[in-house]
């Protein structure tokens, strides 16, 4: 698919910031944060293809993802590095494109992440894809809302929960699936290998990327740096808006920046 294909926004001006969004999600996934980010940076938030208003085109995997961000950065950030920030599969595909193209990737942040999918995962992973081709969206989304955010989420920010709902509610069924399908068959990128400054945020409720699986990641990465949201479950750009946004901050302009 070529980069004309691929939906992206750009808002701001400064060194490039790539947004990336994972499975049911869209750029708008990281609403909360632009406004503050983009007065720094040109923010930079694509629809993976096969999601949002991104077409359903092409063979969707790990590798064609990555390529198409590539492209995205060559074409919004004049192919100069940036700083990366990836959540959920979209922090997958963020070890990939900096292991695979370190000279594009300045700085990694991954927000809820994953490393690869367990056996149990990708055969539950492969299940949903049946559901949204068969069935829609309807009972995904539902199902969404109750295990991917928090209890506080769900009692005391309903209109966040309801957004989840409507974010996974207008994805296309087979580009759904499709995505789906290409996080069940990713491997772990050989993260060893990236030298760059990473920080990693998860919740601890997160049950997709939970705290132990994130503490493992960032032990393999080198000078990386963990921090887990309290009352926090998956959804975390949502769920803890301004806490991300400071941490982001932090990370790119306080005393420890790189």
């Amino acid at each position: 698919m070529a980069v004309h294909d691929v939906a992206v926004e750009v808002t701001g001006s400064g060194p490039g910031l790539l947004l990336i969004p994972g499975i049911g999600a869209t750029g708008n996934i990281f609403g909360p944060q632009v406004g503050a980010l983009s007065r720094f940076f040109t923010v930079i938030r694509p629809d993976l293809r096969g999601s949002g208003r991104s077409a359903t085109t092409g063979t969707i995997s790990t590798a064609t993802l990555v390529e198409d961000l590539v492209a995205v950065i060559d074409q919004h950030g004049g192919g100069a590095p940036v700083d990366v920030v990836g959540w959920s599969y979209g922090s997958v595909l963020a070890q990939h494109l900096a292991v695979g193209h370190p000279g594009l990737v300045r700085s990694l942040a991954l927000l809820g992440p994953l490393g690869a999918p367990s056996e149990q995962g990708r055969a539950g992973l492969r299940q949903r894809a049946t559901t949204a081709r068969e069935q829609g969206m309807v009972s995904i989304a539902d199902a969404t809302v109750e295990v991917a955010t928090s209890a506080s989420t769900r009692t005391n920010r309903p209109e966040v929960a309801a957004f989840v709902r409507e974010l996974v509610m207008r994805q296309d069924p087979e580009g759904y699936a499709q995505i789906c399908e290409a996080t069940a068959a990713s491997e772990p990128a050989e993260v060893e290998h990236i030298d760059c400054p990473t920080l990693l945020i998860t919740g601890d409720e997160d049950l997709t990327g939970p705290p132990p699986v994130a503490r493992a990641l960032a032990d393999r990465i080198k000078g990386s740096h963990l921090e887990v949201l309290s009352r926090c479950a998956h959804w975390l750009t949502l769920e803890r808006p301004v806490e991300v946004t400071d941490l982001l901050l932090n990370f790119y302009f306080g005393p420890a920046a790189h």
